[in-house]
């Protein structure tokens, strides 16, 4: 039992170094930059609920980089990586994605400023509103996007198919479908 205090102790002195640290603006934020990208999934592998999945190869991130300049951000904490947010838009609706916080640092506001950056970028791009995906299986995302004042949306279910896997058959079948309509 002993030991157990011991560690919580230890847990929270680190925790409240890292708060201190963080409001003495030792933590900076700045543009994600292709260069950050080993770091970045090192640090998404870390964060309890974040799927690394098709799409998050180096090439298309950086596909993704180039096609939403200067959205995209980084928190770093002298050279170590501590938060990122990937963001971008299609013309209509923003989109974060992957925003990761180390586990060191959660607690502290850094997501919600890296958050607000975010939105910064997509307010000066003439974006309005932004979307996520959260698994159902996180909830302790669900839990930090409520405490955003994020909503879920009723009525509405995310869907998803791999486009190299539209084969004519599907084409068939869609063309069915609307005829059906």
């Amino acid at each position: 039992m002993r030991h157990d205090k011991k560690a919580e102790i230890k847990k929270r002195s680190v925790h409240d170094k890292v708060v201190s640290a963080y409001m003495k603006d030792t933590i900076h934020t700045r543009e994600f930059s292709i260069n950050d990208y080993d770091a970045a999934v090192e640090l998404w592998k870390r964060v309890e609920g974040l799927e690394i999945a098709e799409g998050d190869d180096k090439k298309s991130v950086a596909r993704f980089l180039s096609r939403n300049p200067g959205l995209s951000r980084i928190a770093t904490d002298g050279s170590a990586i501590v938060g990122v947010s990937l963001c971008g838009h299609d013309g209509r609706r923003g989109h974060i994605y992957h925003l990761a916080v180390d586990p060191r640092y959660q607690g502290t506001g850094l997501g919600k400023r890296l958050v607000q950056e975010c939105f910064s970028g997509l307010r000066d791009a003439g974006i309005q509103r932004a979307i996520i995906l959260v698994a159902d299986d996180n909830a302790r995302g669900r839990e930090f996007w409520r405490h955003c004042d994020w909503e879920e949306l009723s009525g509405a279910v995310a869907m998803g198919k791999d486009v190299g896997g539209f084969a004519a058959n599907d084409e068939a079948r869609m063309t069915n479908d609307e005829a059906a309509t």
